[in-house]
């Protein structure tokens, strides 16, 4: 497939989701393919480029991963011990769980920590800062038990790495991974980005107008404790990079055997857009016969969008910065580039017709920390809305992402337990409800995280 294709179907996608600008990488037979479209910033424009800076959110949690693989082949590391072993002043509500939780519980998701703590108290924003505070973090689950994503524990995962290298996380990560991979424009510090080319986020208003998102990163600048989840800042010239290394032997970084056991699913998921399971770290999908691994990230205004299909040695890359259809963008050219680079097609499932009893067995409010969950019914449709929680809202000293509004949804063939969203930014999006044992819903899980049932809903 051409370059001149891809540039079309770029072009004519971001301007149908109206996102400023866009920066878009694949790979394919060793030979890379670059398209950005649009701007860098509405007020100050400059054109988008494949080296221009774009918050990368939670695919920085592959790097997080991959730097602690790193330190378990050099035997620094054991993926199934105790996470005490490493960060002995770990609490948590839970002291049989705060025992029990191993290094890998963290990497596949399954430790059973609630999704994540918005700042540490005061000033301090390091992880030892973020550690000390997760003894008012939920569990969710006995470790071990069931996935469900959490952006506490990967950070709790860096701070293993700060107290096995006696390194700050930023300094590890660029000593173990990305310098030696040459990922020169890969960055955590927003003094190493300001002096670049970056994109600057947009979320649209109610109205449909863009409003420049702030923060730029989704996590207050300086807000170190976020960042083995979430923090870093890269370029799709640097993530297909990145991808190439993990689709490769190792580059004398890790040992390929590792790289396989990264992409080797550890944990199984159940009705999820994200995937049939997790490796380490990795969301791994079937896709018309074929096997993907991947990850995205979405941060405030800006989405991004890593997918690799290993075994034809394949990459795509997408970053939009404009929510919240910037994750519809992304996932259109992941698409289109299955297809028309590897004859690989995906579609969503369709929805079975609406059935009234159904919908109110599931109708009421869900919860995480910092999100709640609303689904609704009116006796002839079925609705999902999802947002941060008022009172953490008006507790911020920043500014976050606005909520996504109720959308429509509908219930999938089989057992009724799985739902896919049909419209709105989330749409494609798909989960599951969890039942008790007299079958009664206590959960939903969208996008990995399981939602509890709130008290009386």
């Amino acid at each position: 497939m051409s370059q001149d294709a891809l540039s079309e179907f770029v072009a004519a996608t971001a301007e149908e989701f109206g996102i400023p600008g866009v920066s878009v990488g694949v790979l394919m037979d060793g030979q890379e393919m670059y398209v950005s479209h649009g701007v860098t910033s509405l007020g100050q424009p400059l054109p988008v480029d494949e080296r221009t800076l774009f918050p990368v959110a939670s695919v920085t949690k592959t790097v997080t991963a991959t730097a602690l693989m790193r330190l378990a082949e050099q035997g620094k590391v054991e993926l199934t011990a105790p996470v005490r072993r490493y960060v002995p002043e770990l609490k948590l509500v839970d002291e049989s769980a705060a025992e029990k939780i191993t290094v890998l519980n963290l990497l596949n998701h399954t430790a059973g920590l609630d999704w994540n703590l918005i700042d540490a108290d005061g000033d301090d924003t390091s992880l030892a800062a973020f550690v000390a505070k997760m003894a008012e973090l939920e569990m969710i689950a006995p470790p071990g038990t069931r996935a469900s994503y959490s952006q506490a524990g990967y950070n709790l995962a860096g701070r293993v790495i700060e107290k096995v290298t006696g390194q700050d996380f930023e300094q590890a990560v660029a000593a173990l991974v990305l310098e030696p991979l040459g990922l020169s424009n890969t960055f955590f510090d927003l003094d190493d980005v300001m002096i670049r080319p970056f994109a600057v986020g947009y979320n649209r208003d109610e109205d449909g107008a863009l409003r420049t998102a702030r923060p730029w990163k989704a996590f207050k600048a300086g807000a170190r404790g976020n960042n083995p989840g979430g923090g870093m800042v890269s370029c799709a010239a640097d993530l297909l990079r990145w991808a190439r290394f993990h689709l490769g032997a190792g580059d004398g970084v890790l040992s390929a055997e590792a790289l396989r056991a990264m992409r080797t699913q550890t944990v199984e998921l159940r009705g999820s857009t994200l995937g049939d399971g997790f490796g380490i770290c990795w969301f791994l999908r079937g896709v018309d016969g074929v096997r993907t691994i991947g990850h995205g990230g979405s941060g405030n205004g800006q989405f991004a969008e890593l997918l690799l299909v290993p075994e034809r040695n394949f990459a795509v890359v997408s970053l939009a910065n404009s929510g919240p259809d910037g994750y519809q963008f992304n996932q259109a050219v992941a698409r289109w580039a299955l297809e028309h680079h590897l004859g690989v097609v995906e579609r969503d499932p369709e929805p079975v017709p609406y059935d009234a009893a159904q919908a109110r067995a599931v109708a009421g409010r869900y919860e995480i920390d910092a999100m709640n969950l609303d689904i609704a019914t009116d006796g002839s449709g079925i609705t999902l809305a999802v947002g941060i929680k008022p009172e953490i809202r008006a507790a911020s000293q920043t500014e976050m992402p606005p909520d996504y509004p109720p959308a429509a949804m509908g219930f999938l063939p089989g057992d009724g337990h799985e739902y896919i969203i049909t419209e709105g930014g989330l749409k494609g999006q798909r989960g599951f409800f969890t039942l008790d044992g007299d079958g009664a819903v206590i959960g939903v899980d969208l996008a990995g995280r399981l939602f509890s049932r709130a008290k009386g809903a």
